[in-house]
């Protein structure tokens, strides 16, 4: 259903992010408050809220920061995590995340966002959006908090396909440094590839064969490759980029998770521990708020999905307003930063690349370009 005229009008002017509502498992009302969130902070931000009309209306009109800031896609069926990612491709037409990616597609909104089934979010983004010319493989990239200096890193691929060969790897490399430039405002980044030992002789055929390839174009690349890099510096400041195959970035990121959910649970069960522990721990609370915000997955949550025509943005499942915030604010952050056509430029230059032809690359890298024209 198309939007309004006078809908359309109340957005002119800003960037607009198309929102799957109903993919998350705490339902519409939870996307809804994080729109609503992310709208409080960004007047500039407005929204296509994808999902059956009746249901959104009334949890919109609840949020008086929303008021003349959504348009409404009424999508009366829901890509549940149970479906298949082949039958969602099949019958899932008239579905919220369908509808959310078709408006990416038609140029109503800057980028998608759904907490949906990944597998199918997937599936459909390459089917409605495309791959980008030269693109094999798509890859996942999320944050991952470190000891770098901006706080980060940047891993893919974390789960979009479980294989990767030594070009996809390479092509990784390329597509997580224009994400690192444009997001963290670094020149030139470094590049880890996640291996079992830092020695160049361990691991499979085709990590040595990526090592190989990273290694060669990391000057036309303009990035610096640090070579292996094991388990233990996903969260350390040896690399700004890791790269991996998606089997083993899901594992690592699904550990780091549980981890962190394991400290907190830990730290929370030693200051409850005793009288003279409940007083240390109100000694120590703006130390440990300080502590738990720094690892707290809801402020990275947001995983992007590179190497296609248009910005999509996975949400996790069970994220709470907080969450789909932060996945809000990322979609909109890389939407000012005009960042799928430098991404689309980057990949561009890595065909020509992979191809051992000389790409045209000036100065100013092309997913790096300064000014923007009206």
């Amino acid at each position: 259903m198309a939007g309004k005229p006078d809908q359309m009008q109340k957005n002119a002017g800003r960037i607009v992010i198309s929102v799957d509502a109903m993919g998350g498992d705490a339902g519409p009302a939870v996307v809804v408050a994080g729109i609503a969130m992310s709208a409080d902070k960004n007047p500039d931000l407005g929204f296509i809220l994808h999902g059956p009309e009746d249901q959104l209306k009334p949890l919109v009109a609840k949020k008086r920061i929303l008021n003349g800031r959504v348009e409404f896609r009424d999508a009366r069926d829901v890509v549940t995590m149970e479906d298949k990612p082949s039958q969602v491709m099949r019958n899932g037409k008239g579905t919220s995340m369908w509808s959310a990616l078709d408006s990416v597609k038609q140029g109503e909104a800057a980028g998608a966002v759904s907490c949906g089934n990944t597998g199918a979010l997937m599936a459909l983004s390459m089917l409605r959006l495309r791959k980008l010319p030269g693109v094999n493989r798509p890859a996942i990239a999320i944050l991952w908090p470190s000891r770098n200096p901006q706080g980060f890193n940047v891993m893919l691929d974390v789960g979009a396909d479980v294989r990767a060969d030594a070009q996809d790897l390479l092509q990784y490399a390329l597509m997580g440094t224009s994400y690192v430039r444009n997001s963290m405002d670094i020149p030139r980044p470094r590049v880890g590839l996640l291996n079992v030992g830092t020695e160049e002789h361990k691991g499979h055929a085709d990590l040595k064969e990526a090592y190989g390839l990273i290694s060669d174009h990391s000057d036309n690349g303009s990035f610096d490759f640090v070579g292996f890099v094991e388990g233990s510096d996903i969260p350390g400041d040896v690399a700004d980029v890791i790269v991996t195959d998606g089997f083993t970035g899901n594992v690592a990121i699904k550990t780091g998770e549980g981890t962190a959910s394991l400290m907190r649970v830990a730290l929370r069960e030693a200051f409850e521990y005793s009288f003279l522990s409940k007083i240390a721990a109100l000694l120590a609370m703006t130390s440990l708020k300080r502590l738990s915000k720094r690892l707290d997955p809801r402020r990275v949550n947001g995983g992007v999905f590179l190497g296609l025509n248009g910005t999509v943005v996975k949400s996790h499942g069970g994220a709470d307003a907080t969450g789909v915030s932060a996945a809000v604010k990322l979609a909109f952050r890389l939407a000012q930063q005009g960042f799928a056509e430098k991404l689309a430029a980057r990949v561009a230059s890595s065909v020509a690349l992979t191809q051992d032809k000389p790409a045209q690359m000036d100065e100013t890298p092309t997913d790096q370009a300064p000014t923007k024209k009206d």
